[in-house]
């Protein structure tokens, strides 16, 4: 009978969970933190800071003991002295003798039997006017500094002590999961009812539910025999959740939803349970809790003298040391707040669009009807269209007789398709059009609808089954859903009672819905295949208003108007049809509807007062307005492009601001570059907007010119760059064959061919900072006193199949790693192996994490499969087929949701990473004269947008973009040159690190390929070295984009940044120069970009 008590008492325990996020997510804390102490189940640590940080003491010792007591062992034993210990002095500091007196009698007496002369010591405070004028309280600040110092020392105590292991970290659990538990219940039971009604009247939960009465009118099942979708528990509050809860069919039972998996590696506290220990307990604390690392454990030291809130720093007062400044303008450089680029419009935007790949690529809609097309980098109005109907013979007459009334067109919304090939457009009267683009002024007319009665107000693209759509919305209430390719309708809704504003499609779950807005301050949600809306509820203030999700999709934010001027900006809670937060900042009525837009997952921007406001997400308290150098419009259009990096405002005299960040001007510095390449080799296209006495006048200057040589910077000098050579002689180690950064970036890891790894680290600057890796400092080579090993399991291993590989996890703390044997997984703080997988053969050959999920690992083989693999209950999901060679690369992007993969076959392959579907495919374009390595394959890193990725080959480098999966650029090694064995992307993705096997290793701009230096093997290998050495791997500095180290063949690695910090490697060409299309390096390799 012991397994099911103990199943019992998980499931109980699972139960608790929900009541506590039910608890939580209706806002009832003080009953949620009482069962969080009774339970013992979860210690909240915010929670637990912000009793302390008010002083609340009994509170404070009420919640902690319902997870450990005063003797339970030395770490809580510290934790309520320090806590009482901070009680007694603030008593002290208010001069409250008679407060104090009883704190020390009945509070710190219990720790007397542990040290008697600290209690002795305690006690004299007492005989003190002031108790800083004890020599170890002299630096004592105020209550407010103490008592942040203390929390954060008491919180690594806390993630210390074993008595709260496990009990640290909330259940990873779907948001209102009691919730949806209770509506499959109802909606099963409905399912039971002899005579189902189609909106039953469910009253309590108390009793099963049953439809008693057989003659009330009700809808009986459909043909198919599914009961209809119920929402069995709306409130009058919230939104039922859309798509939690399936369909029914009798009397097949109803498919329950997977609980989340749990992770399969326990995450540690790694580097912040290594700081914290139960070292002494005393007046005082150290200033950093790294300094409790050299405390001696035994129970003598326990109670060494020290102070809290005493800092080895010199505190200002009333500033808290450990206060994390909210990320207002002096971390909000990542906004886009500089004008860069104005554009001329010629008549007012009414809404704009960047485009989602070419993000300088702006789409403009205006009040006279116009759409243009611009490239802002280069101020270029690429295309302009005044509208027209296509095919006015086909138009409905109604369409006709108002445009005969009245003919002036305004544009509504401008929109492009996801992937860039289509754009929309909706306008104020009756029509929407479909647009196809090609790249540059090509714009070709795609479909034409007469979509609704009146103006087309919104329109959105989504994808309810496989094909592409169109949703629209207009002044007849209705929306509509068309197919993109063919313009049929497929859907209507109907249901609002006045005009309908936005439209706001969404997936989640594989169920697609759709919010909609009216101008009455209605919003609606709809299921595609359901008849009738599925919610119904006021938008704040009865307001015009536009919904839109955060990039990633979880976030739901609403932003509009109401006809008083009165505006909001709201975050949603979806599933209950409540706002979770209402922004601040609207200081007076707005002068019209005004707009908004999200970015990086972060931030809030709307444009009002003639300005740009803008909000963190998570802070309803306005963060900054921006004016954009003045000039702007009342309530101004705003527009992000996808990364973030540029903003698009509108402003007065028909004009667009174009706002960018640092990354953004570089990103229009990068296509204004292509564009010169571009424009040099071809001839002035129809359309410019270049005026005729520029055709007509070439400068002189540019026909007189000789072309110049420009060649890139060649270094082959040691005293040209900064080096540091990276060795040990204390463990046997063999050419290095994975070399990679940790996420953190103060430490380097490298794998040998003999399945050894080497772990350098760079020790801390100082006790409140963490290492960072560097060539002016050596690193410690990392090594166990037990003598321990991170060596690879060999078994069945061939030494001249093994093709060594491995993967770091995100909170590096662990790394999955083989070298022709089976697969081991390691405790990167510890170096013990964790477990041990898949045994060849097949022979494993590259690995690559899962970026949602540490449970799932893609494993490529050299049999030419993938497969999905399920760490935690050791399950292949599924295999991939799709190579006829041993698979060599994996990459996910996470924003795509997709998987890519390189092979010895010289094929990429994408395929989608929610069903494993294979999408794309394409094969590398390899030099004639090459003849394939063996020892080297394909291997694949995302860029930072996570749209494009980087190819390296032994022959060449390639940028690709995923969704076509179309080479963008290629740099190409000549035929007599030596083969490239790795290559990385800078940082920032700025830059490319590429080695190659004669030990030349160069750098290249990764906007276009473009070699701007070459380090010669001279500049860093010792002179006496092996001409068989070169370097085989190459990684980049995850926060430095100047910094990379290559792994050498002979073991060592060596780490590079340029002669002066801040320096750059090498230049580009300059922009007069017309030799991007030359050959390029001194080994006659040869750039190409692709058209």
């Amino acid at each position: 009978m012991a397994t099911p008590s103990a199943t019992t008492t998980t499931l109980t325990k699972d139960l608790t969970f929900l009541i506590m996020q039910f608890l939580d997510e209706d806002k009832w804390k003080d009953t949620l933190h009482r069962l969080q102490q009774e339970s013992g189940y979860f210690f909240d640590m915010k929670y637990f800071e912000e009793l302390l940080l008010e002083g609340n003491w009994n509170e404070v010792e009420k919640y902690l003991s319902g997870f450990t007591k005063v003797d339970d062992n030395r770490y809580s034993m510290k934790i309520f002295f320090e806590i009482r210990k901070q009680k007694y002095l603030e008593a002290l500091d208010r001069h409250d003798r008679a407060a104090a007196v009883d704190i020390l009698v009945k509070d710190l007496k219990v720790f007397a039997g542990f040290n008697e002369d600290l209690y002795k010591e305690i006690t004299q405070l007492l005989t003190l006017n002031n108790f800083r004028d004890n020599a170890q309280l002299s630096a004592y600040a105020d209550i407010r500094t103490a008592r942040a110092i203390m929390a954060q020392e008491l919180k690594k105590l806390v993630e210390a002590n074993p008595s709260f292991r496990e009990k640290l970290q909330f259940p990873s659990i779907k948001s209102s999961r009691l919730r949806t538990l209770i509506n499959q219940s109802l909606n099963w039971q409905h399912s039971l009812c002899p005579n189902p009604k189609q909106n039953p009247e469910i009253k309590t939960l108390f009793v099963d539910h049953t439809c008693r009465h057989s003659n009330d009118p009700f809808a009986h099942l459909a043909a198919n025999g599914q009961a209809q979708q119920m929402g069995a528990v709306q409130r009058a509050d919230g939104f039922i959740p859309i798509g939690v809860n399936g369909s029914f069919q009798p009397p097949i039972a109803p498919v329950p939803i997977p609980p989340p998996l749990s992770t399969w590696t326990s995450i540690p506290p790694s580097v912040n349970q290594l700081a914290a220990s139960a070292g002494g307990i005393g007046f005082g604390s150290p200033a950093n809790p790294a300094s409790y690392l050299n405390s001696p454990a035994n129970p003598e030291d326990l109670f060494r003298t020290r102070f809290p809130g005493v800092s080895d720093r010199v505190i200002l007062p009333g500033v808290n040391p450990v206060h994390v400044p909210s990320p207002a303008f002096n971390a909000i450089d990542e906004f886009p707040k500089a004008v860069a680029r104005i554009l001329n419009q010629g008549s007012v935007p009414t809404s704009m669009d960047f485009h989602p790949l070419q993000q300088t690529i702006l789409l403009v809609g205006t009040s006279m009807g116009d759409i243009s097309v611009w490239e802002v980098s280069s101020r270029e109005k690429l295309v302009s269209r005044s509208f027209q109907p296509w095919d006015m013979g086909a138009s409905s007459m109604i369409l006709k007789a108002t445009l005969v009334k009245d003919p002036s067109v305004s544009v509504k919304r401008v929109l492009w398709s996801p992937d860039g090939s289509l754009f929309g457009v909706a306008y104020s009267k009756h029509m929407m059009q479909l647009y196809g683009y090609f790249g540059g002024d090509d714009v070709r007319q795609h479909l034409e609808i007469d979509a609704h009665v009146g103006s087309v107000n919104d329109l959105a693209f989504c994808n309810p089954t496989k094909q592409l759509c169109v949703i629209t919305c207009g002044d007849d209430k209705a929306i509509k859903v068309w197919d993109a390719a063919t313009g049929s309708k497929l859907y209507t809704f109907e249901g609002h009672e006045a005009p309908v504003h936005s439209v706001c499609p969404h997936s989640k779950e594989h169920v697609h819905f759709v919010f909609s807005t009216s101008v009455d301050g209605q919003i609606k949600a709809w299921l595609y295949e359901v008849v009738g809306s599925r919610v119904n509820y006021d938008a704040p203030s009865l307001s015009c208003t536009t919904m839109v999700y955060s990039a990633d999709g979880k976030r739901l934010f609403s932003c509009g108007t109401s006809k008083d001027g009165e505006s909001h900006v709201v975050e949603w809670n979806e599933n209950e049809g409540t706002i979770k937060r209402n922004y601040q900042g609207f200081q007076k009525q707005s002068l019209g509807v005004v707009q908004f837009d999200t970015t990086r997952n972060k931030y809030l921007a709307v444009g009002d007062d003639y300005a740009i406001k803008v909000w963190d997400m998570d802070n309803i308290n306005l963060l900054a307005t921006i004016d954009a150098e003045g000039g702007l419009l009342a309530t101004p259009r705003i527009r992000f492009n996808k990364e973030g990096s540029l903003l698009a405002v509108s402003a007065n005299d028909n004009r667009i601001k174009v706002l960018a960040t640092t990354d953004g001007l570089r990103l229009m510095r990068n296509y204004e570059s292509l564009s010169l390449i571009a424009s040099r080799n071809a001839p002035e296209k129809n359309g410019s907007t270049r005026s005729m006495e520029d055709n007509k006048k070439p400068k002189l200057t540019e026909e007189l010119k000789p072309a110049k040589i420009w060649k890139p910077t060649e270094i082959s000098e040691t005293a040209r760059l900064r080096s540091l050579r990276l060795s040990t002689t204390t463990v046997k180690t063999d050419k290095i064959s994975r070399l990679v950064y940790t996420n953190s970036g103060n430490a380097i890891l490298a794998l040998s061919s003999n399945g050894t790894h080497l772990l350098w680290r760079w020790p801390q600057a100082d006790r409140s900072t963490i290492g960072k890796a560097t060539t002016s400092v050596t690193p410690k080579f990392v090594e166990q006193a037990s003598g321990i090993l991170m060596i690879n399991d060999l078994t069945g291993a061939k030494p001249e199949d093994a093709i060594p590989c491995f993967a770091l996890s995100k909170n590096d703390s662990y790394v999955m790693s083989a070298s022709g044997g089976k697969i081991s997984l390691f405790n990167l703080m510890t170096f013990k192996t964790m477990t041990t997988f898949m045994s060849p053969p097949p022979v494993v050959t590259c690995l690559a994490f899962h970026p949602e999920d540490n449970n799932i690992v893609a494993v490529g083989f050299d049999d030419s499969t993938i497969h999905i693999y399920n760490v935690r209950i050791d399950e292949v999901r599924i295999k991939l087929k799709g190579h006829s060679k041993r698979v060599t690369g994996l990459v996910f992007s996470q924003l795509l949701k997709t998987l890519v993969s390189s092979g010895a076959d010289a094929q990429i392959v994408v395929w989608s990473s929610d069903k494993w579907e294979r999408q794309k495919n394409s094969f590398l374009q390899v030099p004639a004269w090459t003849t394939p390595t063996a020892l080297f394959g394909t291997h694949l890193q995302y860029q930072k947008d996570q749209n494009h990725f980087l190819v390296v080959h032994e022959t060449q480098l390639a940028v690709y973009e995923t969704l076509r999966l179309e080479c963008q650029k290629k740099w190409v090694v000549g035929e007599s040159s030596a083969p490239i064995s790795y290559a990385t992307f800078s940082c920032d993705s700025q830059l490319v690190y590429a080695s190659f096997l004669d030990g030349t290793v160069c750098v290249f701009a990764a906007s276009n390929l473009q070699m701007q230096c070459q380090i010669n093997p001279y500049a860093y290998l010792p002179p006496n070295v092996s001409s068989a050495t070169y370097p085989l791997v190459i990684a980049a500095n995850p926060q430095e984009p100047n910094q990379f180290a290559v792994g050498l063949t002979d073991g060592a690695v060596v780490m590079f940044e340029p002669l002066e910090s801040g320096d750059k490697w090498g230049v580009l060409p300059p922009a007069d120069n017309g030799c991007f299309h030359a050959s390029t390096s001194a080994n006659g390799s040869s750039l190409e970009l692709q058209s």
